[in-house]
């Protein structure tokens, strides 16, 4: 049985490759995009080792998605070709030692590989990228679009949705509320003090000042959290992953005619206090329809949005000149 929940079988065949198939994030984002896509779906696994196993395992698995597997670099155009959604969990976590440099030295080469390879093989795709820092690799994403000349920026997303999950859980714990009815908007960018959940706008929900503030830091250092609790087991991947298939679906639902999907998701467009910047995002048939405003912020929030622009602009900067 297909639980997906899609209220329609595509009328269009559609392909969705998942590059970082067999990673931590990866594994577990492929088992929900199994189950969760609606029949009519291909899932296509890339990843440079390991893909034949993980597919073999999850092809057990009773869902009408069809999977395929490529490995290396020899095989990834034919992992992307014609697909109308990527997702780009690859890339290394941050490993004791291992500077933030070191990090984006890594990942930077490795989404800037993948991203060449859309350009030949699914130009017209929409990229959800997961790749962290995801302040910089969505920067180097667009720009490598750009050189090629089919940059398209309502098709390339940084995904924050975690941000956004993380708050819904953190706020009801807190204020007893029934967490399957939240949905608090995150703005800023995906890392640290450039996190702004808007915890203001939580409706019914008052805030003492340090109650807010104490919760807006548990948020930034969410990711920290799950780091020290695996004691140098790994990072964050499942509730990764999690995330990363709510956005999938939802980009998914909205390319193939559902109404009223909105996401917060890190863009790049006009009007932002930053040129890239997450924001909640009316999706649509071409990505995205609209960027929505984010309402009222009260004075925390305003003093954290202005706090956060110069580290945002750097980040920013970081991914444009690499």
């Amino acid at each position: 049985m297909n639980v997906s929940n899609f209220p329609f079988t595509l009328s269009n065949m559609s392909k969705v490759t998942i590059c970082g198939a067999a990673g931590g994030i990866g594994q577990p984002l492929a088992l929900l995009l199994k189950e969760r896509l609606p029949a009519g779906t291909t899932l296509a696994l890339y990843d440079i080792v390991n893909v034949p196993g993980v597919a073999a395992d999850l092809s057990h698995i009773n869902t009408p998605v069809k999977l395929t597997h490529h490995m290396g670099d020899a095989q990834l155009d034919e992992a992307l070709k014609g697909a109308e959604v990527v997702v780009i969990p690859a890339g290394v976590p941050r490993k004791p030692g291992m500077t933030r440099d070191d990090l984006f030295n890594i990942n930077a080469k490795i989404v800037k590989t993948l991203i060449e390879g859309v350009t030949r093989n699914c130009p017209k795709a929409c990229i959800a990228i997961i790749t962290n820092p995801v302040n910089s690799t969505v920067p180097i994403a667009s720009n490598v679009l750009k050189k090629a000349g089919i940059h398209d920026k309502g098709r390339v997303f940084g995904v924050s949705t975690l941000d956004g999950t993380r708050a819904n859980t953190f706020v009801a714990e807190l204020k007893g509320l029934d967490v399957t009815k939240l949905d608090i908007r995150v703005i800023g960018g995906h890392s640290g003090e450039t996190i702004l959940p808007l915890l203001s706008q939580v409706p019914g929900v008052t805030w003492e000042a340090e109650e807010q503030k104490k919760l807006i830091h548990r948020i930034q250092n969410a990711g920290t959290e799950v780091v020290e609790a695996k004691a140098g087991a790994g990072s964050a991947t499942l509730s990764m992953a999690h995330a990363g298939a709510k956005f999938t679906v939802s980009l998914l639902r909205a390319l193939h005619g559902e109404e009223n999907v909105v996401e917060c998701a890190y863009v790049e467009a006009d009007g932002l206090p930053t040129p890239f910047f997450a924001a909640p995002i009316l999706l649509g048939k071409n990505g995205v329809e609209k960027v929505l405003p984010f309402g009222e912020l009260n004075a925390i929030e305003t003093e954290i949005l202005q706090n956060m622009k110069k580290e945002l602009e750097a980040n920013i900067a970081k991914g444009l000149s690499f």
